[in-house]
């Protein structure tokens, strides 16, 4: 056999057999034990060029519900019993995770399989957010109440009264803001402003996060008491490297959308018996073997990025951006992972820099808080760089072709283009026409 159970010092061992790959990607020669370190992380096996198998421990217990979230391994489990714990309950609840990981995804299940199912669920990001009018967005305001004041405007908690809230990148909160938040949470009411009376909501608020919130409680950028009020009940997101086992699920479920927009979805029909397979199974190897530092959200534009490379051919190819991805070895930080100290901008090389953008969707704020700098000497550096390009320096065409391929989706043209999306936003605020 080619792996058999109960290997002295592990808990697995590959045998030579005839074309089969270990976990390096290297033909297995002899007997090779795989270690408990090796199996926690998942060890990748090709059967020739049509199969490929991950060797890792299977969950215990009873299977969760689905909801809605993709994925089949002991994280995912794991995630969906913490979700279920609480979905039917109006605790708070903050979503803790690495950029990437689906804290969206995790909020619309919380609110999907609670008893607020038939309200709305109204997802807001706060980096998104303009700090001048982030009061106006959450709270609404009443006719006059500043220069542009024209009608009453509702704001997002009165908008998903009945429901669920969800804010996103809840660390980016303008300080002033954090004071009303926490008022809202605390009384249940919300007052527009320019209004002499607070309205009543019923709203169930969750809250996610990428960025070390203690760190920035510690620095005076958050509120204390905002957090511990946020964190009624905090619920960490796996990366996508601790749930490997989930790759190519993931990978067909992605390729799959890809596809079917660009009317090629048969692509994944099973081969005939003898027929060749589209998807190559090295190509599949190679994807669960890398680190996934963008997590899903970076495996779904891979995804996209492989369909279109490969539109009208006869089997899958990478495409010069994911191989680029591929054969590029520098590690990227932990985007929650809080820096030990500032750093010197000097010290910072161009291969970390680039890194490091990379792994935070060319975003600046969590990219700084990462290589533990300011957010000035992030911009200085990508101002120096030859290798970091600004939205405002995207040819027009190439704009016009990425954001038609990309459908519009703000984050997969700011991937594809490797920009920061506030740039990018920025520049689509008159393009294209």
């Amino acid at each position: 056999p080619a792996v058999s159970a109960g290997a002295p010092g592990g808990l697995a061992a590959l045998r030579r057999a005839p074309a089969r790959r270990g976990p390096d990607g290297a033909p297995v020669e002899g007997e090779r034990v795989v270690d408990d370190a090796a199996l926690a992380r998942g060890v990748v096996l090709e059967l020739g060029r049509r199969v490929v198998l991950l060797l890792h421990r299977l969950p215990g217990g009873p299977r969760p519900p689905e909801m809605g979230l993709v994925g089949d391994g002991a994280a995912m489990w794991a995630l969906r019993r913490e979700l279920a714990r609480v979905a039917d309950t109006d605790v708070p609840v903050l979503l803790r995770g690495e950029t990437g990981t689906g804290k969206e995804l995790a909020a619309r299940a919380l609110h999907a399989a609670g008893h607020r199912a038939a309200g709305p669920c109204v997802c807001v990001s706060m980096a998104a957010m303009p700090s001048s009018t982030a009061a106006s967005a959450l709270f609404g305001h009443v006719r006059g109440a500043f220069t542009g004041a024209v009608a009453d405007h509702a704001g997002h908690f009165a908008g998903a009264h009945g429901g669920t809230l969800f804010l996103d990148e809840i660390g980016e909160t303008p300080p002033e803001v954090q004071v009303m938040l926490l008022r809202a949470l605390e009384t249940g009411a919300v007052q527009p402003l320019g209004a002499r009376q607070e309205r009543r909501v019923d709203v169930r608020l969750v809250a996610a996060t990428d960025a070390p919130l203690e760190a920035a409680v510690a620095e005076g950028r958050f509120r204390a008491p905002l957090l511990h009020r946020l964190a009624g009940y905090p619920i960490q997101l796996p990366p996508l490297r601790d749930r490997r086992e989930d790759v190519g699920r993931l990978l067909i479920h992605h390729l799959r959308q890809a596809l079917e927009e660009i009317g090629e979805g048969a692509r994944l029909e099973p081969p005939a018996p003898d027929g060749p397979s589209w998807l190559p199974a090295s190509l599949v190897a190679r994807l669960a073997r890398y680190d996934w530092p963008g997590n899903v959200r970076q495996l779904r534009n891979v995804a996209r990025q492989i369909a279109l490379s490969s539109r009208g051919l006869a089997e899958a190819r990478a495409g010069d951006a994911v191989e680029r991805m591929l054969a590029d070895p520098a590690p990227a930080a932990s985007p929650e992972a809080p820096a030990t100290g500032r750093r010197r901008p000097a010290d910072i090389t161009g291969d970390e820099l680039v890194a490091a953008l990379r792994a935070h969707g060319w975003r600046v704020d969590p990219t700084a808080r990462a290589l533990g700098i300011p957010r000035a000497s992030l911009y200085m550096l990508i101002d120096r760089s030859d290798r970091v390009r600004k939205a405002a320096d995207v040819p027009r065409d190439e704009l016009l072709r990425v954001h038609a391929e990309c459908g519009g989706d703000l984050v997969a043209m700011a991937a594809r283009l490797e920009v920061s999306p506030r740039g990018l936003k920025l520049r689509l605020g008159g393009e294209p026409d």
